[in-house]
């Protein structure tokens, strides 16, 4: 019975934990890894990708998802929201799936908090 109860448990998801810090976040992009640094503060999130600095508005839904939105983009993609829903946490990490919002496809990533 006890193997029983622990394959119940869902999985650990203290959101709360992430909703502020500076993290890393690395994905494949036409087959070559690219590397993002964000720093968030609750309601607001500033990305560092390829030597860049981009701010973008968080509203939060929940604890465990929110939509982003980038407040200057700088072309017609960048104008659509994305919706974050962090789907596991660790003391130093969470694993999240996102999507464009009204888009059904969606992909998975891992943030790691560096600070």
């Amino acid at each position: 019975m006890g193997a029983f109860m622990t394959a119940c448990q869902q999985p650990e998801r203290n959101c709360q934990d992430f909703k502020h810090g500076k993290f890393r976040f690395t994905a494949l992009v036409n087959g070559e890894e690219q590397t993002t640094i964000f720093i968030r503060q609750d309601t607001l999130e500033v990305d560092f990708y390829n030597n860049k600095a981009d701010s973008s508005r968080i509203r939060w839904i929940n604890d465990c998802e929110y939509i982003v939105k980038k407040l200057n983009p700088r072309n017609r993609a960048e104008e659509k929201s994305v919706h974050i829903k962090i789907l596991t946490t660790t003391d130093s990490s969470y694993t999240f799936e996102y999507n464009l919002v009204g888009a059904s496809k969606k992909s998975k990533g891992t943030a790691i908090k560096t600070h």
